[in-house]
Formats: structure tokens, C-alpha cells, sequence
């Protein structure tokens, strides 16, 4: 079995503080792909930045205390790539993919957007040149004969299902149509599959974020945007995906909860 955990920790150092480190120790998958690290290497506290048992890669952004990747792996690498061939892109702390037997696993943080701003703009560049990189990244997989798994904060809740308010947000950044059609591209044309989605074709959510406003998390008025986009050959020996949700919202260590997949390799 092979088993890939995804969380945005909402910065690293802050989580290491609210319960990150615990559940690194409790966890039994064998990957776990971070977001919005926001942190240099430097910066993190020893147990995080090099935790025993673990190979660690971290991305982070040229742009102090923003975006940054990282992917803990039981397996040493057999490779590692940094961002996806952008000029634009490299340096943001947004992508990091390594290869172990058999199988290609990123982390993504996409960029999240604002409706009206640079930042939609920008998110929308990502979003071009990103889907070229998973064309490219499938076809070389296929070509090598393996799989891939690109795990992460996709910004972008794809149906309705995939959030509570979904009526009142058609018209803000995570659910445009546009951003939506952009997605059932990485599906449709990509040829990749939404790994939880297939795994819980009916349902609302699985929520994976929830807003500190309010009462957000008690009401569990989430966004289905924590992903894994998966090769239809890994995808179809997912064997069981969840949402790590916590107890209660003074237990959270981030507004966003782990989300784990099981694959029978």
C-alpha cells in the first residue's frame, strides 16, 4: 500500500506550535505533501525541518513568508524537481514533484485568487501554464511506465458539491466558471481523475477547509479544494480516501484538514 496525505498547515512554524509535529509522529502514510509552508528552512525548529525517519524536500518562495512547498517521504527521492519549467513561476513556492519507485508525487499550492485583482490574473497565468505541465507530466509517465499523483491546495472547488454556500460564491475567486471549466480541462483533456471525488461520488464534500470566520467549522461550511489528482492507473487502485477532520475546532492546527489516500500498488 502506499499511502499520500495533502494539508495546507496555513504556515508551518504556527502549526508546529498547534499539534503539526504530533500528528507527523501518529500518521502512517508514507508521503505527506505540505502547503503554504511559509517558511525557510532555517526557520523551522529541527523535528520539522529534518524529522527522523523522514526525506524531506522544501520549496519555498523567493518572496519572504509566502506560499512554500515541501514533501516528506519515508523513501529517499529518486528524484527531485523544483516548479515546472515557468519563468514566471519557479521561485513562487507553489510546485515541488518527486519520483519514487513507481510513481511521481507533487505538492501544489495554486494560486488563490481575488475577482478584479492582479492576484486573478496571476492565477489565471498559473493556471495556463500548469495545465501544459500536466499534459507534459502524464504523457512522461506513461512514457516511463508510471504513475503520478499531484496532491495539494487547488484553489478551486470544482461542483456544487464541493461547497456549502455554493450559491452565494458563483461569482467569487474558487468558483468562477471559468476556474471550474479550467479544472474539468485537468480532467477532461488532461486525463487525470479527482481521486476523492471518485471515491465519494455522491456527496457533499468531503469538506478539507473552513474559514476561522464565524462558525464556519462547527457548521462544517466548507470547500472541497485540498486534491488529489491522480494518473487514471493510480487512481483506479485508490482504495480509501478521508478527510482528517478534527474533533473540534480548538484542536485544529490548521483551517485546513489533512486529506489521506490509500493506494493499492
Amino acid at each position: 500500500m502506499l499511502t499520500v496525505t495533502t494539508v495546507n498547515v496555513n504556515g508551518l512554524r504556527a502549526a508546529a506550535k498547534k499539534g503539526f509535529v504530533p500528528w507527523l509522529e501518529a500518521t502512517a502514510a508514507d508521503v505527506v505533501c505540505l502547503q503554504e509552508v511559509r517558511a525557510e528552512p532555517g526557520q523551522l525548529p529541527g523535528e520539522v525541518r529534518e524529522p527522523d525517519g523522514w526525506h524531506v524536500v522544501h520549496a519555498p518562495a523567493a518572496a519572504k513568508g509566502r506560499a512554500g512547498v515541501s514533501v516528506y517521504s519515508r523513501r529517499e527521492f529518486e528524484r527531485v524537481r523544483i516548479g515546472f519549467g515557468s519563468d514566471e513561476f519557479d521561485s513562487s513556492g507553489r510546485y515541488v514533484e518527486v519520483d519514487l519507485p513507481g510513481v511521481t508525487v507533487a505538492s501544489l499550492y495554486l494560486p488563490s485568487g481575488e475577482v478584479g485583482t492582479e492576484r486573478q490574473s496571476e492565477k489565471e497565468r498559473f493556471m495556463k501554464e500548469f495545465l501544459a505541465h500536466l499534459a507534459a507530466l502524464r504523457a512522461q509517465a506513461e512514457a516511463g511506465s508510471r504513475e503520478a499523483v499531484v496532491c495539494g491546495d487547488w484553489n478551486i472547488a470544482h461542483r456544487e458539491a464541493d461547497l456549502k454556500n455554493w450559491k452565494s460564491n458563483t461569482k467569487n475567486a474558487g468558483f468562477l466558471p471559468e476556474e471550474r471549466a479550467w479544472l474539468s480541462r485537468v480532467y477532461d483533456d488532461a486525463g487525470y481523475v479527482d481521486v476523492v471525488r471518485r471515491l465519494h461520488p455522491e456527496v457533499a464534500g468531503p469538506y478539507s477547509w473552513w474559514s476561522y470566520r464565524g462558525r464556519a467549522f462547527d457548521n462544517d461550511a466548507g470547500w472541497r479544494i485540498d486534491l488529489e489528482v491522480a494518473t487514471p492507473g493510480l487512481a483506479g487502485r485508490a482504495v480509501s480516501a478521508v478527510v482528517e477532520r478534527a474533533a473540534s475546532h480548538e484542536e485544529r492546527w490548521s483551517d485546513h484538514a489533512p486529506v489521506t489516500v490509500v493506494y493499492d500498488v
